[in-house]
């Protein structure tokens, strides 16, 4: 397992090909003006990531029970 969460190419909303390396278990910030797509990649982008890796932890049972 990797110590890093690493997105490639994320092309959410204002997000275009972003790729970047974000160290687990460390408080990272996300600064920007405003419209720079801080929100799509904290949210539509992180948030979903998690979301997706969550589910994928779940038994098969326990993924049909949320579905």
């Amino acid at each position: 397992m990797s110590d890093r969460l690493e997105i490639i190419n994320a092309t959410t909303h204002n997000l275009k090909n972003v790729s970047l390396s974000i160290p687990k278990n460390t408080l990272t910030v996300v600064t920007g003006v405003s419209g720079s797509g801080k929100s799509s990649l904290a949210f539509d982008t992180i948030y979903a990531l998690g979301q997706q890796k969550y589910l994928e932890s779940l038994s098969t049972y326990a993924r049909m029970i949320i579905s």
